[in-house]
């Protein structure tokens, strides 16, 4: 378990970013307004150089920890291995890719002191990103916003800074499938946030592809809202509504009327509620499977390696 020793943590959780380690790290260094810092890297089960990269940077500075995962655990799992592990008062949360600037380090830090336990970074334009991810992600907050209880900030990512109280409460959150902003929202306290243009990345291609958004996505309206289980309610109360209308017309004409036995309006009818069912069935499966990774109660993530003393 950690402890308060210093001032300011940073944690870049990073996958395949060898291009990018040393330009980020210098970028870092440079703007650290303290004197007593770390710099947690967690390697997300990296294939490429990262990993020794890292090390190199940890002998040469004794500021740089890091956390090697014994596979490819996903981004948030990441996140939370640096924050559990963080022993700064406060700890920034960023990307491995440079599109989240350090520069803006010193003005999270300021603002932080000045009475707030989050203050998170909030994008005001998105550089080297097609119409299609824009369209998605700003799509994606604003119905996550409206579908939820509580108020999660749009535009934003997981770069921000939090107090030690935040690290505390998140470490009691156990829930499998993580969703790290929509669980500082959900814990309160001052939040605010300052804006920023979001620059293209440093070097390579995104890992976060959009089988990876999707599964995001999942995760955030699943964990955060019961949304999908109503709207499967109101849709079978809609259609037996519907059936009772087709119940009391068949009726009618049976007694007044004539009756055709026909194919295309059974076939219709038989495709229509088995189609109702399914998404019924579909939805209560993602929210079943969710409980029962959480009940297997299996560690997030398993560390293969690290220079951080309580975990040595």
């Amino acid at each position: 378990m950690s402890t308060i020793s210093i001032e300011l943590s940073v944690v870049v959780p990073v996958y395949n970013e060898e291009k990018n380690i040393e330009m980020l790290f210098n970028r870092i260094k440079e703007n650290i307004p303290v004197s007593d810092w770390e710099l947690i890297f967690v390697n997300d089960g990296s294939a490429d150089n990262t990993l020794p990269l890292v090390i190199g940077l940890s002998h040469q500075y004794k500021q740089v920890k890091y956390i090697d995962f014994s596979r490819n655990f996903g981004h948030q799992h990441a996140i939370s291995a640096g924050i559990e592990n963080a022993t700064g008062e406060y700890i920034i949360v960023m990307d491995g890719d440079g599109q989240d600037p350090p520069e803006l380090i010193p003005e999270l830090l300021e603002k932080a002191k000045s009475g707030f336990e989050v203050v998170y970074a909030k994008r005001k334009k998105r550089q080297g990103e097609g119409f299609l991810k824009k369209f998605t992600a700003k799509a994606f907050y604003r119905i996550l916003r409206n579908i939820t209880s509580i108020e999660i900030p749009v535009d934003t990512g997981d770069f921000r800074i939090i107090h030690r109280k935040i690290q505390a409460i998140l470490k009691q959150m156990p829930e499998q499938h993580k969703y790290i902003r929509g669980q500082i929202s959900w814990i309160g306290f001052n939040q605010t946030f300052i804006e920023y243009d979001r620059a293209e990345r440093i070097h390579g291609t995104t890992k976060f592809t959009y089988k990876k958004m999707i599964q995001f996505a999942l995760d955030g309206i699943s964990s955060f809202s019961t949304w999908p289980l109503k709207i499967a309610t109101l849709m079978g109360f809609g259609v037996s509504f519907i059936c009772f209308i087709v119940i009391l017309y068949t009726v009618y004409q049976k007694l007044f009327g004539f009756t055709v036995t026909g194919w295309t309006s059974m076939q219709i009818s038989i495709l229509f509620l088995g189609g109702i069912q399914l998404i019924g069935i579909g939805i209560l499966g993602e929210y079943l499977g969710r409980v029962n990774e959480n009940v297997k109660n299996r560690p997030h993530y398993i560390i293969k390696d690290s220079n951080i003393e309580s975990l040595k």
